[in-house]
Formats: C-alpha cells, sequence, structure tokens
C-alpha cells in the first residue's frame, strides 16, 4: 500500500510538473503586446496600440515603417497561418506534412503560383515592390529574433523558420504576391464546372445537360455548340472508369495512428483542390444607400464577404497610419488585412470606404490539347492549312521535396494556353482519354501584367469615391464588385477586374472545354474598365449578391454561371421596404435567414407521401413553416435532408453514382432540382413521376435524420446539424486536437438566405455543417466614420492558447459587432517597436 501512495503521489507530482510547463509554454508563446521591442529595419519608432475592439492600430512615421511593422504583427499573431499559406502556394506541403499532400503540391506547382508570381512582381511599380519588401522584412523580424515561443503547430509538426528568417529568406515579396493570387484562385474559377460538364455529357446529351445545370434565369444557354455531339465525334471520353495510380515512391510503415492522421490530411487537402474552378456558394453581400434613404442623411454601407470558415480567421482587422515621408504618399486607414499582404483589402479611410462581392466572370477557360499520335511530346495548334499542326510542350521540371522519402520530381507540361491541369488532376484521367488529350487552363490571374497589389495600395490613399474608382483599375483578378461611398454623400458601384473578350464565333463561350487547336475560341483582347458594368446609385441604392450585375441587354459576355438571384432579391426587398435605414436596420439584414429558394421548393415537400413512422411528425413540424431558416426549429433540417435525399436519388440515379458523387457537394444542382419538380419531369423523376420520387426521398430523409437525431421530430434542431464550423489547417483532421483548434457554434441560414450557410454535402460526417459564411460583417456610418462597426467568426489572435483566439465568435453568430474607431477612447494594449 505504501508503494502505491508513492506511485500515485510520484504520477500526481509529474501530472502536475507538465501542466506548469504547458501552462508557461502557453505564456510563452502569446505575443508582447505591451512595453518595447528591437526590430531591425525600422528607420524609426513604431506605436502598436490595440483598443477595447481588439483592433491593432500601426502608427508610424514612415508608409515604408507601417508595412514593415503590419509584417512584425501579422507574424507575432498569425505565424502558423503565415506558415501554412506559404507552403500551400509554394507546393511544399509535403516537406513537413509526408505523401499525403503531394498531389496538392503538384497542383500548386503545376499551376506555376510561384512562377506567376514571380513574373508579377517584376513588372510592379518601385513603391509596390518596396511596400512588400518592407512587410516581408517585418515576418522575417519576428522569425529570426523574437522571444516568443512559436504556437504549438510549429513545435507538433517540428517546423523551425529561424534559420531561413536570419537569411531573410523565410518570406519574400513574391509570396504576398502569391498569396493575393491564391485569392484569385479561390474566388475567381470556373474551370471545375467546365470539367463538370464535361464529365456529365458522357451519359447526357446537352438537353439534359441544360436542364441539370441551367444558365441564369431568363437566358439561352452561353454554348449554341451541341457539346455532347462534339466530344461524343472527337472521342475524348476513356469510356470506363480507370485506377489511376500514383508515381510517387510509397512510405515505409508508420505508425497506426500517424499514418491515419497524415490520409486524413491529405484527404482534406486534395478535396480542397479538387473544389477548386467551382464558384458555387462562393459569394458574398453587399450594399449602399445613399443620404436620401438614411435617417443621418448621408450613406451606409454594408459588406459581408463569405468564404471558407477556418481557425484563424481570414482576416486580421488593423489601422495603418503613417504620414508621406521620403516621396512615399502616407495612408490612414482601417478595417480587414490579409495575413501575407501589407494592406487593408476592406474597410474605410477618413473620407471614403468600400466593400467588395464576388462578381464571378469567366476567366478561365479549359483547352482540349489533342497528343501528336506520333510523337506525344506535341500537342495540336492552329493550322493556316488542311493538315494538323504540332508544337513541343513547354517543360519545366519541379522537384518536391517529401518528408520521411526521396524527393518526387514532378514534370509540368504546358502549351499556348497555359498549365496542363491534367497531369496534377487525376480526377481527370476518370473521364478523359489522357494518351490522346489533355486539358490545359487559360486564366487571367496568372498573366504577368497584373497589378492587384498597386490597386490594394492606392486603395488604402482614396479619400473619395473618383480615387477608389481609379484605384480600382489596376484591379485584375478575382473580379470584385464593389460598392463605396464618400463623406460628400456620393455612392458609387463598380465591377473591377480583367475580363477576356472571346470570338463572335466561339459557340461555347468557355462554358465547357473547348478544342485548342481551333483559334475562334482563343481570347481575342480584354473588355476594358469603362464598359464593364457599374451603377451611379441613381435609385438611391446599390446592393449586389454574386447575381447578374448587368442589364438583359448588356452588349458583352461576362459568364452563364451567376448565382441564382435569391439573395439580391431578398436584400433589394428590405431595402425598399424600409423608408430611412439606420445601423440597426442594416443590421436586421445581416441577420435575416429567409430563404425564398426554400419557399419555392417547400409545397413538393409538404405534399410527399411517405409511410415512415415519423412521416406525421415531420409534416407537423412544416406545417407553418415559412422558410425562416431558424436554428431553433427542426423544419429547416427536415427541408435541407430531403432536398439533398431528392438530389441523390433522382439526378444520381440518372447520372451514376460514382460520377454523380464526384461532382455533389459543394455543387448543389439546386436550380436543376427546381426546374424537375417544376415540370414534374418523367425523364429524370421516373415513370412513377416526381411526386412518387420526392415521396421516396422524404422516406430516406427522415431515415437519416432518425439515426443522427433521435425518434422525436420535435427535438430535432437545425442548429445542431448546421454547426458554423471554423477548420484549422492541418489540426481539424486530428481528432483528439480538433476540438481546441476548431471553433464551432450552432448556426441559422442556408446557402441562399442574407446570412448565408453553405454546406458541403460530400463531407459525411456532417454534411449540413456550415462552412462557408461570412467572413467578416462591416457596416460603415459615412455620417460619423468612428461609429462604422465589424465583427467576425474567431478572434484576432491565431494562437489556440489565446483568449482572443475565439472571442469574437458569440457575437458573430449573433450578429453583433464590435466598433471600427480611429479615435477609440482607450487603449488596451501599447507596444513600441524600435529600430
Amino acid at each position: 500500500m505504501r508503494w502505491i501512495k508513492r506511485l500515485f503521489a510520484l504520477l500526481t507530482l509529474l501530472v502536475m510538473a507538465g501542466a506548469a510547463l504547458l501552462a508557461f509554454y502557453a505564456f510563452r508563446s502569446l505575443p508582447r503586446m505591451d512595453g518595447s521591442l528591437n526590430v531591425s529595419g525600422l528607420s524609426a519608432p513604431v506605436k502598436v496600440q490595440r483598443d477595447a475592439s481588439d483592433v491593432t492600430h500601426v502608427l508610424a512615421s514612415r508608409p515604408r515603417d507601417a508595412w514593415m511593422a503590419i509584417g512584425y504583427v501579422h507574424a507575432q499573431e498569425r505565424g502558423w497561418q503565415l506558415e501554412f499559406n506559404r507552403r500551400l502556394m509554394r507546393g511544399q506541403l509535403s516537406e513537413v506534412l509526408g505523401e499525403s499532400t503531394l498531389e496538392t503540391d503538384k497542383l500548386m506547382r503545376t499551376l506555376g503560383i510561384r512562377e506567376a508570381s514571380r513574373r508579377q512582381f517584376d513588372n510592379l511599380p518601385a513603391e509596390a515592390k518596396d511596400a512588400l519588401q518592407a512587410y516581408s522584412e517585418g515576418i522575417n523580424a519576428f522569425f529570426a529574433l523574437t522571444d516568443q515561443a512559436l504556437s504549438p503547430e510549429f513545435l507538433l509538426l517540428g517546423i523551425n523558420p529561424r534559420e531561413e528568417a536570419l537569411a531573410g529568406r523565410y518570406w519574400d515579396p513574391v509570396d504576398s504576391v502569391g498569396w493575393a493570387l491564391m485569392m484569385a484562385l479561390d474566388l475567381g474559377g470556373n474551370w471545375g464546372n467546365e470539367f463538370a460538364r464535361l464529365s456529365a455529357l458522357e451519359t447526357l446529351d446537352t438537353k439534359a445537360l441544360w436542364e441539370l445545370l441551367p444558365p441564369y434565369p431568363g437566358e439561352p444557354p452561353a454554348a449554341t455548340a451541341d457539346l455532347a455531339r462534339l466530344y461524343r465525334e472527337l472521342g475524348v471520353y476513356r469510356g470506363k472508369v480507370a485506377t489511376t495510380t500514383s508515381s510517387a515512391p510509397v512510405a515505409p510503415a508508420a505508425n497506426g495512428v500517424l499514418a491515419s492522421v497524415r490520409e486524413q490530411i491529405g484527404a482534406d487537402m486534395l478535396a480542397w483542390a479538387n473544389g477548386l474552378g467551382t464558384n458555387e456558394g462562393k459569394g458574398s453581400n453587399n450594399w449602399v444607400v445613399n443620404g436620401s434613404r438614411t435617417v443621418s442623411g448621408m450613406p451606409l454601407l454594408a459588406n459581408d464577404p463569405h468564404l471558407g470558415l477556418s481557425a484563424p480567421a481570414v482576416w486580421y482587422f488593423a489601422r495603418l497610419q503613417a504620414p508621406d515621408a521620403e516621396g512615399v504618399k502616407g495612408m490612414d486607414v482601417i478595417g480587414a488585412t490579409l495575413p501575407g499582404t501589407p494592406f487593408v483589402v476592406l474597410g474605410r479611410t477618413e473620407q471614403a470606404a468600400w466593400g467588395f462581392t464576388n462578381t464571378g466572370p469567366d476567366v478561365q477557360d479549359l483547352y482540349l490539347e489533342q497528343i501528336n499520335p506520333s510523337n506525344p511530346a506535341q500537342y495540336r495548334v492552329p493550322s493556316a492549312g488542311s493538315e494538323p499542326a504540332w508544337a513541343n510542350f513547354n517543360l519545366r521540371m519541379e522537384t518536391i521535396r517529401v518528408k520521411g522519402l526521396p524527393d518526387v520530381s514532378h514534370m509540368v507540361r504546358s502549351t499556348r494556353h497555359g498549365p496542363v491541369l491534367s497531369d496534377a488532376q487525376a480526377i481527370h484521367a476518370k473521364v478523359l482519354d489522357t494518351s490522346r488529350f489533355v486539358l490545359a487552363l487559360r486564366w487571367t490571374a496568372l498573366d504577368a501584367d497584373s497589378r492587384n497589389v498597386v490597386a490594394t495600395l492606392e486603395s488604402n490613399r482614396a479619400q473619395s469615391v473618383d480615387e477608389l474608382l481609379k484605384a480600382f483599375r489596376d484591379l485584375d483578378a478575382p473580379m470584385q464588385s464593389i460598392v463605396m461611398a464618400d463623406r460628400t454623400g456620393r455612392i458609387a458601384y463598380k465591377a473591377a477586374g480583367k475580363v477576356p473578350v472571346r470570338d463572335p464565333g466561339n459557340d461555347i463561350r468557355g462554358v465547357a472545354p473547348s478544342p485548342g487547336w481551333d483559334a475562334r475560341y482563343d481570347w481575342t483582347g480584354w473588355l476594358p474598365y469603362e464598359s464593364t458594368p457599374q451603377d451611379d446609385g441613381a435609385r438611391g441604392w446599390i446592393a449586389t449578391a454574386n447575381q447578374r450585375v448587368h442589364a438583359a441587354d448588356y452588349p458583352h459576355f461576362l459568364t452563364q454561371d451567376w448565382a441564382a438571384p435569391y439573395r439580391q432579391e431578398r436584400i433589394e426587398a428590405m431595402l425598399e421596404q424600409t423608408p430611412k435605414h439606420t445601423l440597426e436596420s442594416f443590421q436586421a439584414m445581416h441577420g435575416d435567414q429567409t430563404a425564398a429558394a426554400t419557399v419555392r421548393l417547400l409545397p413538393f415537400l409538404q405534399k410527399a407521401k411517405s409511410e415512415h413512422p415519423l412521416a406525421a411528425a415531420a409534416q407537423d413540424a412544416l406545417r407553418d413553416f415559412k422558410g425562416e431558416m431558424r436554428a431553433d426549429a427542426a423544419a429547416p433540417l427536415i427541408y435541407s435532408a430531403w432536398v439533398d435525399a431528392f438530389t441523390r436519388r433522382v439526378i444520381g440515379g440518372r447520372m451514376g453514382q460514382e460520377r454523380f458523387e464526384g461532382m455533389y457537394g459543394k455543387r448543389l444542382f439546386r436550380s436543376g432540382v427546381e426546374g424537375i419538380l417544376e415540370r414534374d419531369d418523367a425523364s429524370w423523376c421516373g415513370t412513377a413521376g416526381c411526386a412518387a420520387a420526392s415521396g421516396l426521398a422524404l422516406t430516406d430523409a427522415l431515415n437519416r435524420l432518425q439515426a443522427v437525431h433521435g425518434n422525436d421530430v420535435s427535438t430535432w434542431r437545425w442548429g445542431n446539424a448546421h454547426n458554423a464550423v471554423s477548420s484549422h489547417r492541418p489540426f481539424s483532421n486530428v481528432k483528439p486536437l480538433a476540438r481546441f483548434f476548431e471553433v464551432r457554434r450552432p448556426t441559422g441560414g442556408d446557402p441562399f438566405t442574407v446570412n448565408v450557410g453553405q454546406y458541403h454535402l460530400d463531407k459525411s460526417d456532417a454534411p449540413y455543417a456550415n462552412r462557408h459564411a461570412a467572413s467578416l460583417r462591416a457596416v460603415y456610418d459615412l455620417a460619423d466614420m468612428d461609429n462604422s462597426r465589424f465583427i467576425y467568426q474567431t478572434g484576432q489572435s491565431g494562437n489556440v492558447f489565446s483568449g482572443r483566439y475565439r472571442d469574437m465568435a458569440d457575437a458573430w453568430v449573433g450578429v453583433q459587432y464590435r466598433q471600427l474607431s480611429m479615435k477609440p477612447e482607450q487603449w488596451r494594449s501599447s507596444l513600441e517597436l524600435r529600430p
């Protein structure tokens, strides 16, 4: 007994010692926020002060010092975010995560993100280059000399950036250009839609394709070609599902848990990569009203960009202030910065404010490149005569370091259009006969003349709508729908970005892969800035929500893939129903959870007949449902499960489950389902009709919900299934760690509400989880700029040990805000960075 007591005492002592060490490490990993720090490279002291809203104010005497200081602060607060994003865009994840992320690295190397960024950086003006250089020096200064312990991700994965930082190579200016390009990759693409159409047409005719993926309401399909016939006659399809193999070396046997974790991380990153080029759900809201529509008599502007929810968040709120100095124009700007770049992306100056939504024009085209059967090193190009002409693929060898394995050599091929995606996306080989054809990508964001950095830099100095319009002339990709307002009372809208012009003879218009050897499918130029959509607010308000942003008679083609206009129409209705708006009315609009898309399909669900024992209780829950997707109600859950089950049963049944599963998830086919039900389309629903399919779908849905939520329908809650999940990379894939690193909150809404909550139905563990929502909410009050408001879903800190890691989450769910002021009444902390 004495020895047992001693052993217990020893174990207790060890646990206490371990807890003490963890507490000591956690404390050391938090940034110093008061006092002073020496930062080599500054020309003068810089104040870094945090206000009661936890907004970081960087107050410098020179612009270069301000850019360097925000780099230092980003590294202090979001070091792991910078590390992960740096490796992602460079294609270097496998160096620390092993072969599980090799396919993602291959895609990034194939796209040439780093190479394109370097070309773009080389073409920037000197001032923009200097801003990015100063920012990089700030990041490197932190990692090189800090006595702050790095956040636990570095420790757990054995990463130490000090050596690279000391040499000034950890972060460089090209990385900042690259991260702006990565945002364009996330928001500005439709290559996935093009490939989905190609895949669907292996089993559907062209008419059925447009039933499945209809054009925007009131528009004909953009492509007039018979696409199914074109691809059939070319013989592009493999003809059967292929089993793809990887040329990568096989890792030696590893610990079972570790191997499982790496496999989950790899699957997560592969799902991310396969979801690129799909713009469904990647939307936002913004609106602005002039003084005739406000109580104050001055404009109000609202914005909530919808992005994938992550922990830490995409944004970091800060103010950058510096006067003109040494021939460099200063700035005083506050709002959302993007860690990885030194500017405020969304926000306000003293006299002007702006907000973005994604316009979503078609700036990516896939080209079928025919391989020379006599020489596979060549592909077909336009020919002046009747005989085919051929050109050599451009080749670039990439070496990818893989943890625990020999280096992997990856050959990147490119054509006159761009990189060959088929060499880096295994899914292409399951559809396409890659011995005869490959797919190459033409994308505006890879062009060397991109000047996004200049646009953002100049917007940070703008004091009027005119100056904002001038600044955003340099924005290339992704194209943004920008609402803006200034203190003179003026409001405006502009679609800013680079849009290709297509030949009048182009009968595919970029909605599906085009024959790369036919010159009529090449881009012929660029739409002038003066010709992109704009609005001067003559109605007293302007609103965008990723819907078609131009009138039906607009003479230029931008895209077919607009978002359905449900959110836009709801915003317009709410703007019209309130004669004079206030911050409070805008807050109510931000929180609105009414889904017109639900109202449209609800009668079909309410008429559905099911023999399921819970069917009566489910229909009772639906009786008074008006389409409000509240977290505390059962009806939204029943509806969402039913429309999911109907889609799987009807569309999956016709296309084949494997092909369907490859396309479904982030793509909902909701417009197709609406048409099928409203037409009672037996070609999709079967000879028994859509009412019978609807009833079977209700049975499927209730079986699924009963298994997860129990037998009592009255206890079901949409919020329990629709948790907002701010996921962490990579530790959301490590179950013992996920509960600490993720930020989860029950939410309402759905993909079609103003208070959006996009779910990914391919995530079998949590298909209705809210994964893509308002990444921030902001309201700018032009009557009193310091009365402006903001919030986002996590917190300013990227360190899980910090009380500031998730301290905004509850306010975000409740559609509450924090003040966004350049003149705070008090400082929560004050730090001086000294040369």
